[in-house]
């Protein structure tokens, strides 16, 4: 007895519409399996590469370690944050480059300060142990 009063009420497709856009992800099961395959895999790798001392130098390691670990985060926000350039209009695509670049100077400033602290030093400082 509902079936009819809820039809004329709202039409033939009246739920049809839930403010769901094709522009959005819809991403299903499989989508957030392949996200945690994914994920894990690019965690195996790096716990490999330090254990198994793969590469001579550590700086190369570091920066395979920081190379994966970008790509791991590229692959949280795309299976797991559902982020696209589409996204709410890109607006979550501003943020984020705008994140990105307040970290890219506030990395590189610390980075600067920090390994020219010694040579910026007042001349004539003395040594802390060589005091009585």
């Amino acid at each position: 007895m509902s079936a009819p009063d809820h039809t004329l009420a709202h039409g033939h497709d009246g739920h049809d519409g839930h403010g769901h856009d094709d522009s959005h992800i819809h991403i299903s099961m499989s989508g957030y399996v392949t996200g945690f395959v994914l994920s894990v895999i690019l965690t195996a790798i790096p716990f490999w590469l330090v254990m198994t001392k793969v590469f001579e130098k550590s700086s190369t390691t570091a920066l395979v370690l920081l190379s994966l670990g970008a790509v791991q985060i590229v692959v949280h926000m795309i299976y797991f944050l559902h982020m696209n350039a589409k996204s709410e209009g890109g607006w979550n695509m501003l943020a984020l480059i705008f994140t990105l670049v307040l970290v890219v100077i506030t990395l590189s400033g610390t980075l600067w300060v920090m390994f020219h602290l010694n040579s910026n030093m007042m001349p004539g400082m003395v040594d802390v142990k060589s005091l009585p």
